[in-house]
């Protein structure tokens, strides 16, 4: 068999608090390839964030792994010790984070901090680091001369492309993006997003892309997975998923979608997402479901593959 790049088994992720313990993510099991750009997709609050801090372990107390499986090229890195994971970071699975401004320093000028980013791992000389920044900054549509400037002195585009040369500076394997694009006018939004394509492309890196912004999945990952309320609900090609989506929340997230192809009611999806701190029993969508049945409220229902690379969790594919 051919081994995952990524491997997520049942991974438990939650956060304590004084009222009592949230489960962000509860059982989510995902893969990805070498070399594909994988979306994980879902409102606000179904734990798409927390799913992509578990896997570097960088969720900070109150948050904590409770249980599961974490698999990076066939080694589980739950099983790491902090040292190891220090060298695993960056150098093999890096992380953009969703606010640039919040991941720069404000008193370093940008070159210095890619410096920071590479020597950490490898003891080279400052002109080679310096040779490397210039290099990160061109492949991804800046200047030279912003090497020299201050975070308060990029737009909001070019600190994110920045932090992107960050998380590229050592050709790691895997890229894991937490809303890249969150906050970016449309225009800036398109210019991340090819910077973010042609990654891929150059680096034969893998990209773990986290968004709650459909037309973003369309746009460049290869599959996805939809996450409600904790839980991996559907899993596939991306062009499966917008073409024939299988769980009832998936085809919500879909009729959402404004087009410009043809002109249809939006039908949206009325509620929202159930707090974690007491989920309902059994499906977790049932009470927003209209296709809900007795059974998905007392039953929570598995992921099964229906077809190669097609799973979902939902009672309408049972026996």
């Amino acid at each position: 068999m051919t081994q995952h790049l990524l491997e997520v088994e049942d991974l438990r992720a939650y956060y304590k608090t004084p009222v009592g313990v949230v489960k962000a993510v509860d059982g989510a099991s995902v893969t990805v390839e070498k070399e594909e750009v994988f979306g994980v997709a879902g409102e606000s609050g179904c734990g798409k964030s927390t799913l992509a801090k578990a896997v570097l372990r960088l969720l900070k107390p109150p948050g904590y792994i409770h249980s599961g499986k974490i698999l990076f090229k066939g080694a589980d890195l739950l099983n790491l010790g902090e040292e190891d994971l220090r060298k695993l970071r960056w150098s093999q699975i890096s992380y953009i984070p969703q606010s640039s401004m919040n991941a720069l320093n404000p008193a370093m000028r940008i070159k210095d901090q890619i410096a920071d980013a590479i020597l950490a791992h490898e003891n080279w000389p400052k002109d080679k680091t310096e040779e490397r920044a210039a290099q990160l900054l061109k492949m991804v549509g800046l200047p030279e001369r912003c090497a020299r400037m201050y975070p308060h002195e990029l737009s909001g585009g070019m600190k994110q492309r920045s932090v992107i040369d960050m998380a590229i500076a050592l050709n790691p394997e895997l890229i894991i993006a937490d809303e890249p694009t969150t906050a970016l006018d449309v225009v800036i939004q398109r210019a991340v997003l090819q910077v973010i394509a042609g990654i891929k492309e150059r680096l034969g890196a893998s990209i773990m892309l986290i968004t709650h912004d459909m037309a973003v999945h369309a746009e460049i990952t290869d599959r996805m997975a939809v996450m409600y309320a904790g839980k991996v609900v559907e899993v596939g090609s991306t062009h499966d998923i917008f073409k024939n989506p299988l769980h009832p929340y998936s085809d919500a997230l879909m009729s959402a979608i404004p087009t410009i192809e043809e002109r249809r009611e939006l039908k949206g999806l009325s509620g929202r997402p159930p707090s974690l701190l007491n989920p309902p029993p059994g499906c977790r969508f049932h009470p927003r479901c209209p296709r809900a049945m007795e059974k998905c409220s007392r039953e929570d229902p598995m992921l099964q593959e229906l077809s190669p690379g097609r799973l979902v969790a939902c009672h309408l594919y049972g026996e």
